[in-house]
């Protein structure tokens, strides 16, 4: 499962920085739940941070200011 989900986060983060709109920041937003209930906030940190080094390399676009989606999943969660 968490292959899977680290995919669909980076799928979602590529496609939200090259094309924005409410769904792919929906869709961002649910992954960051589902990791929350699975893992808590460390998985939450641990993937994003694995998916978003994945982005970077990928597209050259930083995604760190889409980490704000995921604020109010947890109260440790910084933007």
């Amino acid at each position: 499962m968490d292959f899977m989900l680290e995919e669909e986060l980076v799928d979602a983060l590529t496609e939200c920085l090259q094309k924005p709109s409410k769904d792919c920041e929906n869709r961002i937003t649910d992954i960051g739940r589902r990791i929350f209930e699975d893992g808590g906030l460390d998985a939450m940190e641990n993937f994003f941070f694995a998916a978003g080094n994945r982005v970077s390399g990928e597209i050259e676009m930083d995604p760190a200011p889409l980490r704000r989606l995921w604020v109010g999943i947890d109260p440790g969660w910084k933007a």
